[in-house]
């Protein structure tokens, strides 16, 4: 069910500019805000908004609200509450920002006398989840992946009555349309934000059943081969940690954790003088990798990557949907398919894109500030999208080792190597000399190493793969509902 052609390039003498426009402007009657509950939000009444709703409402299929008493299912939210944070000991909360990574990881962790219904915080299979405050819209299917996890407040929830009813409301709150829909109906001067109610008076087409389940299948089976992806990344960490013996950070932080101050020898500064860089459980991992590994090398070496390259800053010049590559940045590099992604223009970026800006199939992608150390591989239809240059690449040196090389940077170990390089006395940074300094460490036994490798790269074909059946499941929509006639 892969569409291959999907990967094909378009010659870049295909593009014409179209520039977003600075301005949208509209006229709203006074029977319109009357009919909207006396809303004054310029967003409410923009052109965006009132193009989705026309297009909705001229479709041929009956509508049906999203939820309420006669509507595709009913939407909550939890109340807020004082949170309690703690060490990795308490409960992994997590955040709305994470809602559409492939495989989110806890990052918070709060206490349990924290004043509030834990349990009723926990999402379940089949659900579907809305951001509502901050950016809003995102959406997400839970499956096996985000089953029984604590989630935050600032999540709504939506219960659908129906089964086959699943799939096709999440494709239809991911086409473009339904995203408008959804922050159209937003309220906040500063952070903008949605609640359950608002999802009342939006109205979603209900096709026929067989439409429906069609979309649904697709939807479901992309979900299921991301929670595979994720099984097939831990079994390739579990192996890792089993041939090098490696003690849990947990492990390695308590048995460094009596050490309030420590001695570093001249010879052994690096010509680094801040403290985070000399941290005792660095010493602690690169000892355990001397006694388990055959070798331990540097991610700059030749047999581990072609290059590293963290491409310098420039003025971006945006282009319409369609016109330009796919941009995304460093918060978006977990996600299957990257939100709130622009589009960069090919006639004056074309050049950079060749040369330093544009992916390639299993590039390793390390953000390098602000939020440093997420790892990511890029999956097959990254081909020739554009990361910013908050991001560095590293090109491995070939396929039998890059999943290899992803799986070790993307462990807790990796991330503690990865972590020590950084400075700045605000936001945090990291360089790409840095990064070629990253500790590597190649097994002594050359056939689990391969079968790391291996797993990793399987993962990486099964979301893209999913990311395929996702579009497809979108087209329908969008061809068979929204605009078909």
């Amino acid at each position: 069910m892969v569409d291959e052609t999907a990967q094909k390039t378009v010659p870049q003498e295909a593009f014409i500019d179209l520039c977003e426009d600075a301005l949208n402007w509209s006229s709203v009657p006074l029977s319109e805000i009357v009919n909207g509950g006396f809303r004054l939000e310029a967003s409410y009444f923009k052109i965006e908004g009132k193009h989705a709703r026309e297009v909705v409402n001229h479709c041929k299929w009956a509508k049906q609200q999203l939820s309420g008493s006669n509507g595709f299912g009913y939407a909550y939210h939890r109340p807020r509450f004082r949170r309690i944070f703690v060490g990795s000991t308490g409960i992994p909360i997590y955040q709305p920002s994470q809602i559409n990574e492939t495989y989110p990881k806890p990052g918070l962790y709060i206490s349990e006398l924290t004043d509030t219904d834990i349990d009723k915080l926990k999402v379940k299979e089949n659900q579907i989840l809305l951001t509502c405050s901050g950016t809003i819209g995102n959406v997400t299917l839970v499956s096996k992946t985000l089953d029984n996890l604590v989630l935050s407040h600032d999540v709504i929830r939506i219960n659908l009555n129906h089964n086959n009813d699943i799939g096709y409301i999440y494709a239809f709150l991911k086409t473009k349309i339904g995203r408008i829909l959804i922050t159209t109906n937003n309220y906040g001067a500063v952070v903008q934000h949605i609640e359950p109610s608002h999802l009342e008076n939006i109205l979603v087409p209900n096709p026929d059943a067989g439409i429906k389940e069609q979309i649904d299948d697709l939807i479901i089976s992309s979900f299921q081969l991301r929670d595979e992806s994720n099984t097939l990344i831990d079994d390739a960490e579990a192996l890792l940690i089993s041939e090098m013996n490696l003690p849990t950070i947990g492990e390695l932080r308590s048995a460094s954790a009596e050490l309030n101050s420590y001695t570093v020898k001249l010879s052994s500064t690096d010509e680094r003088l801040d403290a985070s860089y000399h941290i005792p459980i660095v010493d602690a991992i690169i000892k355990q990798l001397q006694e388990s590994a055959s070798e331990v090398t540097r991610l700059g070496d030749n047999r581990i990557s072609k290059r590293i390259i963290l491409p310098g800053r420039f003025k971006r010049v945006y282009v319409e949907e369609g016109q330009g590559r796919v941009f995304f940045g460093g918060k978006q590099i977990h996600e299957l398919d990257p939100s709130n992604k622009k589009y960069l223009s090919l006639a004056r970026h074309g050049e950079r894109i060749k040369g330093d800006l544009a992916l390639k199939e299993n590039t390793i992608l390390i953000t390098r500030s602000g939020t440093i150390g997420k790892v990511n591989i890029a999956p097959k239809h990254w081909e020739g999208w554009v990361a910013n240059e908050h991001i560095i690449r590293v090109f491995p040196s070939n396929n039998e080792i890059a999943g290899y090389v992803f799986c070790w940077l993307n462990s807790e170990y990796g991330y503690e190597l990865i972590k020590r390089f950084k400075y700045g006395a605000v936001v945090d940074e990291i360089d790409d000399n840095q990064v070629s300094q990253i500790q590597i460490p190649l097994l002594k036994n050359k056939e689990v190493q391969q079968q790391i490798n291996n797993l990793v790269l399987e993962a990486n074909k099964k979301r893209y793969q999913a990311y395929v059946l996702e579009q497809e499941a979108l087209k329908l929509v969008n061809d068979l509902v929204i605009y078909g006639h």
